[in-house]
């Protein structure tokens, strides 16, 4: 029997059974199967059909189960491989099996860019969130955080996909029109990162977190004290842009504010307060902090 179609008899016999566990957020049958026809559909409006091989360097995620089954229900041949391979490695693989398309993490991205030209087949490099190092600095990030109802949103895609247009536009009216955004990737001028955001989910709440390269930030000092194996090194650490290095000048505080708060507001059709948290917002806030100093 083909694996999808026996996903779909589970998503039907046991919608609400847990189908996968992972760090601790517990996802149905009925959700992981309505992921992965979605991945499945948008696969298909490329192209990728009956026979065509569909490379995925992903981790232990579950994006890597929703690209395994999307495979499985458009006929498409999985070839998974290792996220440690490196330049070498990646092209000997890609080639060799003649991938249409290859699903991975944004911060392979330039790693593939750099192999695409000798890789004639492969149509489409298709990313999904990121697995990098966040840096922060006093004189270089800055932090914004914000706690968002759930009812203000279809489910968590739509949230990524309208925050992330905020944050395109309020980069935008500072200056930085070559801003780019993919869907829960980083906000990027080329292949640089300027800044990233994610979300944590506390009950009906989102906790918006978002860290942006405001200054020129140089990583050498976290790695003379935090020691990561260079093969790990090699993958998380990629190329860093601010808005300084862009436009010859950083923004002030206020500039910053004014552009980035303006456009969520705009995007979200509602004033964003700053300040004292609710009851119920200060109950999310704190056991999501709680929850980060148990990890």
């Amino acid at each position: 029997m083909n694996l999808g179609r026996l996903l779909e008899e589970r998503a039907k016999e046991y919608p609400k059974k847990a189908a996968l566990v992972y760090e601790g957020k517990v996802i149905s049958f009925e959700e992981l199967n309505r992921s992965v026809n979605r991945l499945a559909s948008g696969l298909q409006d490329l192209g990728i059909e009956k026979g065509d091989r569909t490379a995925i360097m992903l981790p232990n995620s579950p994006e890597f189960v929703y690209s395994f089954f999307a495979c499985q229900k458009l006929g498409a041949v999985a070839v998974p491989f290792n996220t440690m391979y490196k330049g070498g490695e990646i092209l000997h693989v890609l080639r060799d099996c003649g991938a249409k398309a290859i699903i991975t993490l944004s911060s392979a991205v330039p790693l593939i860019n750099e192999i695409k030209p000798e890789l004639p087949r492969l149509q489409y490099v298709i990313t999904t969130g990121e697995r990098s190092l966040t840096f922060a600095d006093p004189e270089s990030t800055v932090f914004l955080q914000a706690v968002l109802s759930k009812n203000i949103f279809q489910d968590l895609d739509d949230a990524f996909r309208k925050i992330g247009d905020a944050l395109v536009q309020g980069f935008w009216e500072l200056g930085l029109k070559e801003t780019w955004y993919k869907h829960r990737g980083s906000l990027r001028i080329g292949v640089r990162k300027l800044a990233g955001f994610y979300f944590s989910e506390i009950e009906d709440l989102y906790m918006l977190n978002m860290v942006c390269f405001v200054a020129p930030f140089d990583p050498t000092d976290f790695f003379s004290v935090i020691w990561v194996p260079p093969e790990v090194k090699d993958k998380v650490l990629e190329p860093l842009t601010s808005i300084q290095e862009e436009l010859g000048k950083r923004p002030t505080d206020g500039q910053f504010r004014e552009a980035i708060l303006g456009s969520l507001e705009k995007q979200l059709g509602f004033k964003i307060k700053e300040g004292t948290l609710t009851r119920d917002e200060k109950f999310g806030y704190e056991k999501h902090k709680a929850v980060a100093k148990k990890k």
